[in-house]
């Protein structure tokens, strides 16, 4: 869209303001291409930590731009160091980083990078979470333990973030931690997309705990097929012990769905309870895979047939080797809702899934 179509545009319709005129004439006459357009006049910069750093090339890549230069280093005692490497006045900043393991570290050199921009005079400082570290920690469930994942809401808009854009939070309730706007991404779409794909035949949705019922249910309702759930207990961090199944899975193809997992331990218990009340296969849908050391024992224990996650963490990528793990691309979702932020369009219809 050029400025001399924006003004005719304007001049036809006199009442209605130029920047009404070029926002909708970039969503409803040129789509997501129309509003890339805005960003060639490089009003936005988009910045990497060093916790994932192909996400991020990966997103410059389809929204079209490259991604800004900085220096993320640490100094010989620890100690993290930032430079940003060009002009940011006045300019839209998004600050990629997967707050994974090392968790404390990474945010670090989050919350760095936005002072950082904060001190560079950055018009509007936009974090991307692909992964939101410390959700975990939501609640106050015993006495005297922390509710961290407000400290770190805390601690980020305290840096000097103005807008958070994060994906498959442990739970929903987090956004109201913040007090700055949160756009919060679910990346079921590519899940049932990819679904879609492959066979159906004879599908169950499992959830493997109470927790992850929600999820599982949109999983379902999408699916268009039955539902079952997982009842345990929590015998300590990294154990589990399965209690029973509700629902019929014999000789079902069952799919357990979940946010997050690091040590698989809940999804292989129940992936072996479920095949031992006669499950024919059992897939595992994860957005956030930070699988430990443990975690890659019990997968190749052959309890879980295929565990489909994508690349939010960059401890991810350590499974790609793997013949049963498949990887979805969360690139295009976190890139396109990039360019509606950018453009002040509606990000809505990239996080609303039915049964949410």
């Amino acid at each position: 869209m050029t400025s001399w179509q924006c003004k005719v545009i304007s001049k036809i319709y006199k009442k209605i303001p130029h920047n009404l005129i070029v926002l909708f004439c970039e969503k409803h006459l040129f789509g997501l291409e129309g509003m890339k357009m805005s960003f060639h006049d490089g009003s936005i910069k988009i910045f990497s930590g060093n916790s994932n750093r192909l996400l991020a090339e990966q997103i410059c890549s389809f929204i079209g731009v490259e991604l800004c230069k900085a220096d993320v280093d640490s100094f010989p005692d620890g100690e993290t160091m930032v430079t940003i490497k060009e002009s940011i006045r006045g300019s839209d900043i998004f600050i990629i980083q997967s707050c994974n393991y090392p968790a404390n570290h990474n945010y670090m050199e989050l919350m760095i990078m936005i002072d950082a921009a904060r001190r560079a005079s950055a018009d509007r400082i936009t974090v991307v979470l692909p992964f939101f570290g410390y959700a975990r920690q939501d609640r106050k469930d015993r006495p005297r333990v922390p509710v961290t994942a407000k400290l770190i809401a805390n601690l980020l808009v305290s840096a000097g973030a103005n807008r958070i854009l994060t994906m498959d939070l442990h739970a929903q309730q987090i956004v109201g931690f913040f007090d700055i706007p949160v756009d919060h991404l679910f990346a079921s779409k590519l899940f049932i997309s990819h679904l879609n794909k492959t066979s159906r035949d004879n599908l169950i949705v499992c959830s493997p705990d109470l927790g992850a019922m929600k999820m599982a249910a949109a999983y379902a309702d999408a699916l268009r097929c039955d539902l079952s759930i997982v009842a345990k207990r929590r015998v300590n961090g990294g154990n589990v012990q399965i209690l029973t199944v509700i629902g019929e899975v014999s000789g079902k193809n069952v799919l357990l769905t979940d946010d997050m997992t690091v040590t698989l331990g809940t999804l292989n218990e129940a992936a072996k309870l479920l095949k031992a009340k006669g499950a024919h296969s059992v897939r595992v849908a994860v957005t956030h895979c930070l699988l430990a050391e443990k975690g890659c024992e019990r997968l190749s224990e052959g309890n879980i047939d295929e565990l489909i996650t994508t690349n939010s963490t960059g401890l991810s990528y350590n499974l790609k080797n793997r013949k049963n793990v498949t990887f979805l691309n969360v690139n295009e979702l976190l890139g396109e809702a990039i360019i509606r932020i950018h453009n002040n369009a509606s990000v809505t219809d990239l996080f609303e899934i039915k049964g949410f």
